[in-house]
């Protein structure tokens, strides 16, 4: 591990220079690379050379960007995939066979939810999900046929939280895998790897990017799961593009300085908010009244961006509320510059049933915030009107 500050890392870690001694990384917009003869070509297949071959398989600038990562998450090795989805589909297809079991916590994203119960199904691979407000009952759904435990912390959209560490020790008692979706909160906030997992897995479209312009996914962990993954996605294709891996790597050099701006603002609307009338519930990591407040104390540096309120009046007031939006940007991204607001209800989660949705904690009038890096002030006066519209 590196002795320097996690700010001086995501700035400092960068490719070898090149002759023309540029200052920052250039972009190698290249489909594949060429070899010196033969045997050069012979042993770089072979994996007989470390090198680069073909885009597919490896790149400088996704090189680059993967190792930012595993150095802010503590992991051994990592692979960069075109978005978020595609990381996660490939780590659990990579490392689960016909008659594997996963324990997922029920509050995951939508698309998520899908491949668990839509598409692994047809491979014989099952899912049971815990209650992410019921820990207690992880255990009691392990089988032997169970090679993963999942869960995203916080939870997309309703912010809850689940004790890492727990989740570890479980993980280590049953000689089970645990992944985490580390999303919401970056390597900045929280480190999954601490606390026991073997996987992180990001939507690096959100807040590694930062600025809503390009899609990219990563895992990272331990060197021998990464290795599976690796061989798995060279031949399926996922991989990342070399000038989205360029903008994520440059943007990973500002992720600390933003964070810190998202979740100051976050804090305060969070805070602001509790206090309004047309409003049953407010949901923020750092708030007291958060159910895990202490939990998310522990594990995380900050609260993250994104609020979760409850629009008293169900599924048409909030869609009433999006509708009086001025100023905040309606989209189904997070992570922006631009403060998001989304209901989740109406939108990201439409296709599941009403208790499906509910058992998530997806409520009629649920309202995802995802608080930009605009004045905190601006951003709640918007909220507060489209309230009271």
């Amino acid at each position: 591990m590196s002795d320097k500050h996690f700010e001086t890392e995501a700035i400092r870690t960068q490719l070898e220079r090149s002759q023309f001694q540029e200052h920052t990384t250039p972009m190698y917009v290249t489909s594949s690379f060429v070899f010196e003869d033969a045997e050069d070509m012979r042993a770089s297949f072979s994996e007989e050379k470390e090198r680069n071959i073909y885009s597919r398989f490896s790149n400088p600038n996704t090189t680059e960007f993967v190792e930012k990562v595993v150095q802010m998450e503590g992991a051994e090795d990592g692979y960069a995939f075109a978005t978020g989805m595609a990381a996660i589909y490939s780590t659990f297809a990579a490392l689960l066979s016909s008659g594997d079991h996963i324990v997922s916590a029920r509050s995951v994203f939508g698309s998520t939810h899908t491949l668990f119960t839509k598409y692994f199904p047809k491979w014989n691979i099952t899912t049971s999900y815990f209650d992410i407000n019921n820990p207690a009952e992880i255990e009691s759904l392990i089988t032997p046929s169970t090679k993963i435990l999942y869960a995203e912390s916080p939870t997309n959209p309703s912010v809850d939280i689940i004790d890492l560490e727990l989740l570890g020790n479980i993980a280590k008692r049953h000689n089970i895998l645990l992944i985490i979706d580390n999303c919401f909160a970056t390597p900045y906030i929280q480190q999954p790897i601490k606390f026991g997992a073997d996987l992180v897995v990001h939507s690096a479209t959100k807040l590694m990017d930062g600025q809503g312009r390009v899609l990219g996914g990563v895992v990272v962990g331990k060197s021998e799961l990464v290795r599976e993954i690796y061989l798995f996605s060279r031949n399926t294709g996922p991989a990342l593009a070399p000038f989205n891996a360029w903008i994520l790597s440059k943007s990973l050099e500002t992720l600390a300085v933003r964070v810190d701006k998202h979740c100051d603002n976050a804090l305060k609307i969070a805070e602001a908010l509790e206090q309004n009338k047309d409003i049953s519930k407010v949901k923020y990591p750092f708030l007291k009244s958060h159910p895990q407040y202490k939990i998310a104390k522990k594990q995380m540096k900050l609260g993250g961006n994104i609020i979760a309120i409850e629009v008293k009046g169900g599924i048409e007031a909030g869609r009433k509320f999006l509708n009086a939006i001025k100023m905040c940007s309606l989209s189904a991204n997070l992570g922006d510059t631009r403060t998001i607001v989304t209901h989740p209800a109406s939108t990201t989660h439409s296709k599941l049933s009403e208790e499906e949705r509910l058992a998530a904690g997806i409520t009629p009038g649920l309202v995802r915030i995802s608080v930009g890096l605009e004045h905190a002030d601006d951003v709640l006066q918007d909220i507060l009107q489209a309230l009271n519209n």
